[in-house]
């Protein structure tokens, strides 16, 4: 019998050969922004720059090279799927530091502002012991029956070699320095508990969004380009 499989979701894996000194800038100036914060409010979460008041990293000068990077494939992976790159244009909306100490994690989510999302490990040996990112499948449609992909005894073996490929209901990346992926920001995701004892787990995180080009074409499909947005503040152009 051959299974074929059907729908693949797009994961991106970009290893970047960064410079070691330029690395080292990066994840001193990840410890700095956090300063003195050891987590968000929730306990046991990573402190997380978005919800900090650091959520620009792109504009600052030092992170210039990694946002380089972070385009140049950003771009090659909308082209991969299939778009025209004629008709949409490529934006960075938001992009924030993060820094995981030991037992800390980050609770399933997603990005509904943006289009793809866009992660860069500046730590990481490969193991996976200071925190996975976990992709969780967004539908489980080879389980047959609902539910039974999740384990805890049922009829489907989930440790077995079939069920880990067929109906795995979440797939763990451990970070390796220098790695960046790719992938839709409407799938959920999360970051599990770093178990390290000492290492901290940097990373800078990407939304990105897609919009029609800016220009006279009447857009169809995708939002206008922001230039051509207008404001509905009280001072806008619509107010009395």
């Amino acid at each position: 019998m051959d299974l074929q499989a059907l729908f693949p979701l797009a994961l991106a894996r970009v290893q970047l050969q960064l410079d070691p000194l330029q690395l080292a800038q990066w994840m001193q100036e990840l410890i700095q922004l956090r300063g003195q914060a050891q987590g968000n409010p929730e306990p046991g979460c990573a402190w997380t720059g978005d919800i900090n008041g650091l959520w620009q990293l792109h504009q600052h000068q030092a992170f210039a090279p990694l946002v380089a990077a972070v385009a140049e494939h950003a771009r090659a992976y909308v082209a991969a799927l299939g778009f025209d790159h004629s008709q949409v244009e490529l934006h960075i909306q938001r992009s924030w530091p993060v820094v995981s100490g030991p037992e800390q994690a980050i609770g399933r989510h997603h990005h509904p502002n943006a289009h793809l999302s866009a992660i860069v490990y500046l730590t990481g040996d490969g193991t996976g012991a200071s925190g996975c990112l976990r992709l969780f499948a967004p539908h489980s449609l080879n389980e047959l029956v609902p539910g039974l992909s999740v384990g805890h005894g049922g009829p489907l073996q989930q440790h077995s070699t079939a069920a880990q490929h067929w109906n795995a209901p979440w797939i763990d990346i451990p970070p390796t320095a220098g790695l960046l992926l790719l992938f839709p920001a409407a799938l959920d995701h999360a970051v599990t508990a770093n178990t390290s004892s000492d290492e901290e787990r940097l990373s800078v995180a990407f939304d990105l969004a897609l919009t029609a080009p800016q220009g006279d074409v009447p857009p169809e499909y995708l939002a206008p380009h922001p230039s051509q947005w207008d404001s509905l503040r009280q001072d806008g152009p619509l107010s009395n």
